[in-house]
């Protein structure tokens, strides 16, 4: 099968080995992302952080992945160069988990989560745009669900505080990220070896007078509801992530060991979520589905908070607290890419990931640990109840877009 094969020609082999090698890469991108979080018990206090540095340490990386995600996602549609965008990005981000591990001081670190988001903040839009091209559109939802959260999900919220907890322990916070940097170097290899670069379909022609294509696509309906979706849950995912093991560990008295169980109860939940959350929505519609589990968002912080049974009962209330992340692959990316023209679909994609990461993981985290100096680590909790009840609002604005049920609905409609 060559490079210039009409878009929607790949052969179902092909078709799952891209789906397979994309959700391998974003999961361990996520792994080096994830890797402070769970390692941050170590780190506050031989870096002496407050609580205030930890959220702009998250901050700081969401803001340069959102401006990634928007440029790098208009530029891979301008150059048609999705494969090398990928490739470069995934050494990049290898490298800045080496030289977290080597941070001396809270600017180093700083320093390192800042190239890391610009390296890590493209990769999420190219690869849909790339599923989007290439898998036939009855299974996008499932397929993008794949993409983004199976492997993000085991390895980067299950496997890595099971595989860096115990390894800070033995030997020490640095070695883990040390160890964290390798697996990405091992994607950039396969991804060189087995993805096709695709010539992309020609780009639409604007009728004279319309709107610029970037203010096009910008105001689409969907992709603004999915952006205000995306300031408000990527606020949640990255509040949870910087603030959770703290919850449990300082507030609720947990042992790094078992906040680390817990924390990866969250990437189980996310992994079988992941899939079954978008191919449910490819059956009973995009709204519907985003509503009902965003309001379950609700349940993780207030059990996180006031639950008091046994360790087990925390871990199931974790893991159906954290269903909603199944979600996250339909507002970022399946609803963005159906409501929009194919060429533009990594552009409209960049814009829902980048809007989220600005407003929401750059302003969350900070404003969280600001809340916790004040009031205690509680405040977190509370914040994460509010964020899910208002993408519950948000979602219902949603514009339906799943093509089973939209050709269903035409079907029983009459003449």
């Amino acid at each position: 099968m060559g490079a210039n094969d009409a878009a929607g020609s790949a052969s179902r082999r092909y078709q799952i080995l891209l789906v397979s090698l994309l959700c391998l890469n974003f999961g361990i991108l996520f792994f080096d992302r994830n890797a402070l979080n769970f390692l941050m018990p170590f780190i506050q206090p031989e870096l002496g952080l407050s609580y205030t540095e930890v959220g702009l340490l998250g901050s700081a990386l969401s803001l340069t992945w959102a401006l990634a995600a928007i440029f790098v996602g208009w530029l891979s549609d301008k150059t048609g160069k999705r494969k090398i965008l990928i490739l470069v990005s995934t050494l990049i981000f290898s490298v800045c988990s080496v030289v977290s591990g080597l941070a001396t001081g809270f600017l180093m670190l700083l320093g390192a989560r800042l190239l890391m988001g610009l390296s890590e903040g493209g990769v999420m839009p190219i690869s849909h745009a790339m599923v989007a091209h290439e898998v036939e559109p009855k299974h996008r939802g499932m397929a993008m669900g794949v993409t983004q959260n199976l492997g993000s999900s085991i390895l980067g919220s299950s496997v890595a505080p099971l595989v860096l907890v115990p390894i800070a322990l033995a030997y020490g916070w640095r070695n883990a990220f040390f160890i964290a940097a390798i697996p990405g170097l091992i994607s950039a290899l396969l991804i060189w070896l087995f993805v096709i670069e695709r010539k992309l379909p020609p780009r639409p022609v604007s009728a004279p007078g319309s709107k610029p294509p970037l203010l096009e696509v910008a105001s689409e309906r969907n992709v603004i509801v999915c952006a205000l979706l995306a300031i408000l849950l990527v606020a949640y995912l990255v509040v949870t992530w910087a603030f959770m093991p703290l919850v449990l560990v300082q507030l609720r008295g947990y042992s790094e060991s078992d906040a680390a169980w817990l924390m990866a109860v969250l990437g189980i939940a996310s992994a079988v979520c992941g899939f079954l959350v978008p191919a449910l929505s490819d059956r009973l519609g995009r709204r519907p589905v985003m509503v009902g589990f965003t309001l379950s968002g609700v349940i993780l912080p207030l059990g996180a908070l006031l639950f008091d049974g046994a360790f087990v009962a925390m871990a199931v209330i974790f893991f159906a607290g954290w269903a909603f992340n199944g979600i996250f692959p339909m507002f970022m990316a399946t609803v963005p890419a159906e409501s929009v023209d194919p060429a533009r679909a990594a552009t409209a994609m960049g814009i829902v990931m980048g809007v989220g990461e600005v407003l929401g993981g750059v302003l969350a985290p900070t404003i969280a640990g600001s809340l916790s100096d004040a009031y205690g680590l509680q405040a977190v909790c509370w914040l994460l109840v509010a964020l899910a009840l208002g993408g519950t609002l948000v979602a219902l604005a949603l514009r339906e877009t799943a093509p089973g049920v939209l050709a269903r609905r035409s079907a029983l409609s009459p003449a």
